[in-house]
């Protein structure tokens, strides 16, 4: 496993002048060379052909007048950054699909509601007024016309007034909004058509400070001074790679775990110091692994590389670890015990004690804020419930089951929707909440399984969470751990002979009776008994509205 260290920070005002002005000309040197062997490989991959004779690390090498060791680290940089900028294009194209289908689906909305309108304009001008079905239009025996809007109802006198008043208005606001999402729809297949073709390079810096020249007042008075943060920026970082057969696993850089001092081998073959590099959360793992390497006899075969990054933080450097980290060998898989099923969502962390038979102990959640909050904040937010989650699996000493979920589609967003829906899936950061508790659960010896997430929240909604008394999420966390477990949920006997698409697969039937059950939660469980298999299904309770009583007697019919 991959493991990154942090050391403290080196502050240049107690390193030595030599090592800051040799830390400097490597950077410089370093980066230079990472930027052109990228926008080589970019042209050789655009032009589908090799712009040297020699490979890419001889001419980095020649060019730049670095050793092997250095010009490797640079090529394998760059191809690196040429390769996640490849996946990087795969992911844009899925979420330019995405954009491009609400869009269609949008129009065909608009173009929809279009024709409704017109309908009805042409009914005004024949004389005989006339509303399609399932529209909220009603024409009055005095003459009114009315429309029943969400938050109000709208009134017009007479038909006149009707026609053009709302009726023309409406309609030229509809035809120039069709036409802006037809021009957008055309720029996202645009966008879409050269994410496929073009091959894509990056700027070295970020968009956002190069942009700043022109865009930043004290930029574009005093150019010199945004010229001098943006060399800082693209020269920050040397990150130099391992070899195996190197006696301290780097041939660049060498630590000495006793003095706790980190050698350097310059450009210019000098060797200088950089002192009093501790490392506060991973000193215990560096040491040994350091150590055993210099032992290893036949580091060929048994040797492990150790790469070391320089970041140049203005007056200080951080200094980084990269080693090959031995997993937890003792990891709790068992489940003879139970598990705890774990349910993610956006402001806490809902957990379920399950026993070895899949029966209900109890349950919990662990809540917490992300709104309004950086991204260094959040991630620190995480860490502090995902150690709190796994201290209490540690307790009663059960794996961690969890959802597997992909929100890498939905963080598109829906330009159409629910604004507040919206921002919860910006903020639900799923990634960082596993990362969290995975890297959590293995440094304590506690496995985290992966489950299928599908109709877990459904199914929860269904059968358990009137049952025990909890909220949804909770219900689902609970079908979370019995999935882990091995059970199949299937469907209570009080429903299941409403599922008319037999055979249907038992994940799907939770499909088929929460698109017939479409009714507020609230209300959901005053509609049947759980716990009455013979007992039939409500559909003229006195508290369901209009909409929902026709909803279940035509779904049920």
């Amino acid at each position: 496993m991959k493991k990154a260290y942090f050391s403290n920070r080196i502050w240049k005002e107690d390193v030595n002048v030599l090592t800051v002005v040799e830390m400097a000309t490597l950077s410089k040197v370093f980066n230079c060379a990472k930027r052109f062997a990228f926008q080589t490989l970019v042209r050789q991959k655009r032009w589908e052909r090799e712009l040297y004779k020699e490979s890419i690390h001889l001419v980095v090498k020649r060019k730049f007048g670095v050793n092997d060791y250095i010009a490797n680290s640079i090529v394998r940089e760059s191809q690196a950054l040429l390769k996640a900028q490849t996946e990087l294009n795969k992911l844009y194209i899925k979420q330019t699909d995405e954009k491009i289908k609400k869009i269609k689906n949008k129009l065909k909305k608009e173009r929809s509601f279009l024709t409704t309108l017109r309908k009805i304009k042409d009914s005004c001008v024949e004389g005989n007024l006339r509303f399609p079905k399932n529209t909220n239009y009603a024409l009055h025996s005095s003459g009114l016309i009315s429309l029943e809007c969400k938050s109000c109802s709208l009134l017009w006198m007479n038909t006149y007034l009707f026609e053009h008043q709302y009726l023309d208005l409406i309609i030229k606001r509809l035809k120039a909004k069709i036409g802006r999402l037809a021009h957008r729809l055309f720029r996202l297949e645009g966008q879409k058509e050269k994410l496929t073709t073009h091959i894509s390079s990056v700027v070295f810096g970020s968009k956002k400070l190069f942009k700043y020249q022109f865009t930043k007042k004290e930029f574009v008075q005093d150019h010199q001074s945004w010229k001098e943060l943006f060399l800082a920026v693209r020269n920050k970082q040397v990150l130099i790679s391992g070899r195996k057969d190197a006696a301290a696993g780097n041939f660049v850089f060498t630590y000495q775990p006793d003095t706790h001092d980190l050698y350097m081998t310059s450009l210019s073959g000098k060797v200088v110091t950089f002192s009093n590099v501790v490392f506060p959360y991973g000193q215990e793992q560096v040491n040994p692994t350091v150590l055993r390497q210099r032992k290893c006899k036949d580091k060929k075969a048994n040797g492990k590389p150790i790469s070391w990054s320089v970041e140049d933080h203005g007056d200080y450097y951080i200094i980084k670890c990269l080693l090959d980290v031995e997993e937890e060998v003792l990891v709790n898989f068992s489940t003879s015990d139970g598990v705890i099923g774990v349910d993610c969502n956006v402001d806490h962390f809902a957990w379920t004690d399950v026993s070895k038979d899949g029966n209900f102990l109890e349950s919990g959640t662990f809540s917490f804020t992300l709104n309004k909050k950086t991204n260094g904040q959040s991630t620190k937010i995480l860490e502090a419930e995902a150690i709190a989650l796994v201290d209490m699996a540690v307790q009663k000493n059960k794996p961690i089951i969890m959802e597997d979920i992909d929100t890498t589609l939905s963080k598109t967003g829906d330009a159409y929707g629910n604004k507040k829906a919206n921002r919860s899936k910006n903020i639900f950061a799923y990634r960082k909440m596993a990362q969290a508790i995975k890297s959590r659960a293995q440094k304590m010896g506690i496995a985290v399984i992966v489950v299928n997430p599908a109709y877990t929240s459904i199914t929860g909604k269904l059968k358990y969470m009137r049952k025990f008394g909890i909220s949804i999420h909770q219900a689902a966390s609970y079908t979370i751990g019995r999935k882990g477990l091995g059970y199949k949920e299937k469907a209570p006997q009080v429903l299941r002979h409403h599922i008319v698409r037999h055979p249907l697969p038992y994940w799907k039937q939770w499909w088929a009776l929460n698109k017939k059950l479409h009714v507020r939660t609230e209300m959901f469980y005053q509609l049947f008994d759980v716990n009455k298999p013979s007992g039939n299904i409500n559909l003229t309770h006195k508290e369901l509205t209009e909409k929902e009583s026709k909803h279940l007697k035509k779904a049920f019919a």
